[in-house]
């Protein structure tokens, strides 16, 4: 009889633990919920036959794994992917290089001139591109490099204005002890810099080159203005448009291709949400 009472308890007990989580962690779920629905809604609409896509049904009939195929016979997908990826893994390259240097000499160097530039750097931080579109674009089209993603791709060896910011709002946090110490053994700037700050800031410059990969993975604009037409030279978000206005009526190819499009980007934020996360939280708290 005991052990009956006590094995009822423990599943009283549990299920009081289950709901006190729940009602804990409500506005999370309902929050994911809300985030994962239309990833959802993707990803059967991707699944279903033309006719049946964007009806009141919301179950595909079949299982319709051949529109990912018919996706990239339609379409210059891998090319895409290509182009995508050499502008997202150069630019993240390029602005994490030119962008931790001036970010170092903002957080620990004492110059004539060093609050101007930091607020260069935020000024550079608010201005719309859109503002300076027509002159940068003359200067490139006098080069001959319009019609590509080099005028993209070049400017980031001069460093990224949010990312100065990010990083250096991460080095003052780091106590000067450390270059100090640095100093009296002998180390120049720069080995100071590769040896002893770069791996205390592994945060802040992973964090930094997430963020810039996201953005030149899904940016749409600079690519519109500078790809041209040729499908040789679109990237995913602007192929992806293109395939839109191609296939406006076969929504199930365009969720799929949309699928194909996003699922990278959420398989590199799944793998270093943690770092990510990390870098994010640590930035910022001086200044």
């Amino acid at each position: 009889m005991s052990a009956s009472v006590t094995a009822r308890e423990s599943v009283r007990a549990r299920r009081r633990r289950v709901l006190v989580w729940i009602a804990t962690h409500a506005l999370a779920i309902a929050l994911a919920l809300m985030f994962l629905a239309p990833v959802v809604f993707i990803a059967l609409t991707a699944l279903m036959t033309d006719q049946q896509a964007l009806t009141s049904e919301l179950w595909p009939r079949s299982w319709n794994w051949e529109n990912f195929a018919e996706v990239f016979e339609k379409s210059m997908l891998l090319r895409w992917t290509a182009n995508t990826l050499m502008y997202a893994l150069l630019g993240t390259l390029f602005t994490v290089v030119s962008s931790v240097p001036v970010a170092y000499a903002l957080a620990r160097f004492r110059f004539r001139g060093r609050r101007l530039a930091f607020l260069l750097v935020i000024t550079a931080m608010m201005l719309p591109p859109q503002v300076i579109a027509v002159p940068i674009y003359l200067v490139w089209a006098r080069l001959g490099l319009t019609d590509s993603l080099w005028p993209l791709i070049l400017p980031l060896l001069l460093g990224d204005a949010f990312s100065i910011f990010l990083l250096r709002q991460f080095l003052v946090t780091i106590p000067r002890d450390y270059t100090d110490a640095a100093k009296v053994d002998g180390c120049s700037d720069l080995r100071t810099l590769l040896r002893v700050i770069l791996p205390m800031a592994r945060p802040a410059v992973a964090a930094v080159a997430l963020f810039q990969f996201f953005y030149c993975w899904n940016d749409y604009y600079g690519p519109l203005l500078y790809a041209g037409v040729e499908q040789d030279h679109l990237t995913l978000s602007l192929g992806l448009a293109t395939f839109k206005a191609f296939h406006s009526v076969q929504w199930n190819l365009t969720m799929a291709a949309t699928l194909l499009v996003t699922a990278p980007v959420i398989i590199v934020f799944f793998f270093a949400q943690r770092v990510f996360i990390e870098g994010v939280t640590l930035t910022g708290v001086k200044g």
